[in-house]
């Protein structure tokens, strides 16, 4: 994993880094951003056509947004995210820039680089923040951890193979193995 930059940054930071190189900052600390990999990419591809292609059918009104896509998580300029995917359903949130507040739904593709991150740092701040589902994807070991933020229930882990329920759609599920044929 990147290690995490210790002095006390602001998003102006992050907006001076040179083009190309990314980064997210969390409570001021920043965390540099490997490219990912072709299968992440993939699976950000597929996921973010299947949950909209549902919202469409259903005559929904969230958006979904794929990284690079800035979530200003607290509204202020000490956490500035791109979660790999984002489903805001309140439109006042969205601007030019970004996402202001929370997202409904997060997912994030783990990789090796961002594991402790992803379990630990952005699982707390995600729920903190007011986020009301997080996935995290892990394609190492082909599982899916599922947390309802919003009935702050534990989370459920699924393999890539279930039929996966998502929380803030009754009539969604979604099967990781089924996207990557």
């Amino acid at each position: 994993m990147p290690f995490p930059k210790e002095n006390s940054y602001t998003t102006d930071y992050i907006y001076s880094l040179p083009e190309g190189q990314r980064a997210e900052l969390i409570d001021g600390i920043v965390y540099d951003m490997a490219p990912p990999s072709r299968l992440h990419q993939e699976l950000v591809m597929n996921l973010s056509a299947e949950i909209r292609a549902h919202i469409k059918k259903n005559n929904g009104s969230c958006k979904v947004y794929p990284a690079p896509f800035a979530v200003f998580l607290n509204m202020d300029d000490k956490t500035y995210v791109e979660p790999d995917i984002s489903v805001i359903c309140d439109k006042s949130k969205l601007d030019d820039r970004g996402c202001n507040g929370a997202p409904d739904w997060i997912i994030e593709i783990a990789s090796p680089s961002t594991k402790r991150t992803d379990y630990g740092v952005k699982l707390f701040k995600y729920r903190s923040a007011g986020v009301r589902e997080y996935w995290i994807v892990n394609p190492l070991t082909k599982t899916v951890n599922v947390y309802d933020l919003e009935k702050e229930e534990l989370s459920d882990q699924y393999s890539f193979d279930d039929n996966i329920q998502v929380c803030i759609y009754d009539n969604l599920s979604i099967n990781i193995a089924e996207l990557l044929k």
